[in-house]
């Protein structure tokens, strides 16, 4: 009876470090992210508990975020290809969940922005330290799905809103359909809202400090690789890298003024500009146009991330299976952009607001692994560690941009309409520019459209 040959050194080395990294680093960015958004539950009933807290304050406590988070993104890029991944994120897991802590405390709008900003400081560098820790350990052939693994953390950390949404009760009255009135007492004295920020900074801080032992720099250090598997894997990256540096090699300088790079910064800024504006406003959009009560309403808002988890699955499988990285990115985007445009004609209908706002969602989502694995594809070394953490730094102010203008328009005009608009038509630039960008065609054409 014929077997099969045993695997290779090099592809169990392969199979070892998706096993052994990414359910670690998918669970530090889940928590991350869910740090990151939770103001868009708490807000619920912080605005109810501080009526000072408008719309208005809560966009530009975003805003602020994306402000310190922007000052420290390509530094902590460096710092990953250059000292330690796992020492850099233990750092910056702690003290993320000490600033998401010290948000349940604030009581001024004066004291949101501060926390919000040192927040931003806190986790900047986590993102494009990742991005930059996967190239050490995944050659091309593997990236797109390793990224897709650790993206889907984000529509992961929105599916666990109904967690925060449970606590979000104490402190609280609540008028239930029958017409009984619930009052539900503070926990420890504590409001509800105060716990959404307390109960996920704990496990941020916990893992932080694990990460100092789950997570290895380099296979040459680790001790789950044999030296016959760890040799290996080092050899394909490096015959990777060799390949990619071929003739002159940039210095981070001309990376940082490489029009290609510039134009992802573009692109990025775009994306992040709706991404972050409908992860913050969705959970309001809903109330306000259905005026749900809070279990119907945590039940919906899981819908359009379970979508956008399935989409970067399938998006970083295909990437890597076709070796296509152009339009695996811009036409999630275009069809997100699409879906954006149709949500607002679907007012009064909640079946098809909630498919518009499910396709937009699987759009700015979809596209993230073969997006992400662009800059590698021309860039290498410190020049590729800084420019990711660069097109990530910019392209996170259309984070700080978006959710500003959001809530100027709502407060403007009393409807989040016209901002579903502005949403779409930053989308379709987005898609356009990475159409036209020239990278990621086919991997037979790559040393051809990158040089």
């Amino acid at each position: 009876m014929p077997t099969s040959d045993p695997p290779s050194p090099l592809n169990r080395a392969r199979r070892k470090a998706f096993l052994r990294l990414l359910p670690v680093l998918f669970v530090s960015y889940m928590i991350a992210y869910v740090d990151r958004v939770n103001v868009a539950i708490a807000k619920l009933t912080m605005k109810v508990d501080m009526p000072d807290f408008t719309e208005q304050v809560f966009g530009f406590g975003t805003t602020v975020f994306f402000i310190g988070y922007f000052l420290l993104e390509v530094p902590g890029s460096l710092m990953v290809e250059r000292w330690s991944a796992r020492k850099w994120i233990c750092r910056i897991m702690v003290s993320w969940g000490l600033m998401a802590a010290l948000t349940a405390f604030v009581t001024t709008p004066t004291q949101f922005y501060t926390v919000r900003f040192l927040l931003g400081l806190a986790e900047a560098g986590f993102f494009p330290g990742v991005i930059v820790y996967l190239t050490h350990w995944f050659t091309s052939q593997d990236r797109a799905k390793a990224l897709s693994y650790f993206l889907v953390a984000t529509p992961f950390a929105q599916m666990l809103s109904p967690i925060s949404n449970w606590f979000l009760k104490f402190g609280t009255t609540e008028v239930m359909k029958s017409g009984e009135t619930i009052v539900h007492p503070k926990l420890l004295g504590l409001l509800g809202w105060q716990w959404v920020y307390i109960i996920w900074a704990l496990p941020a801080i916990i893992l932080g400090v694990g990460v100092l032992w789950l997570l290895t720099d380099r296979p040459k250090q680790a001790k789950w690789l044999t030296q016959e598997e760890a040799e290996a894997l080092e050899s394909e990256l490096e015959a990777e890298r060799q390949h990619k540096s071929k003739g002159k090699r940039m210095t981070l300088m001309e990376a940082f003024s490489h029009p290609k790079v510039l134009l992802l910064c573009a692109a990025y800024f775009c994306i992040t500009t709706c991404s972050h504006s409908m992860e913050l406003f969705m959970p309001s959009v809903i109330k306000d146009w259905y005026h749900l009560d809070r279990s119907d309403f945590s039940l919906l808002i899981v819908l359009p991330p379970l979508l956008a988890l399935c989409g970067q699955l399938f998006g970083g499988w295909s990437s890597d299976r076709f070796q296509e990285r152009r339009l695996h990115a811009c036409v999630p985007l275009f069809i997100g952009a699409v879906a954006m445009l149709c949500a607002p004609m679907t007012q009064g209908n909640l079946t098809l607001t909630m498919v518009c706002l499910m396709v937009a969602f699987a759009g700015f989502k979809t596209y993230m692994p073969a997006f992400w694995s662009l800059p590698s594809l021309f860039l290498v070394q410190s020049a590729a560690a800084g420019s990711i953490g660069l097109i990530n730094s910019v392209g996170n102010l259309g984070g700080a941009t978006g959710p500003w203008i959001m809530s100027k328009i709502k407060d403007a005009t009393g409807s989040f309409s016209n901002g579903f608009y502005f949403l779409a038509g930053s989308m379709f630039v987005a898609s356009c520019i990475v159409f036209f960008l020239g990278l990621g065609i086919r991997k037979k054409e790559v040393d051809s459209t990158t040089t």
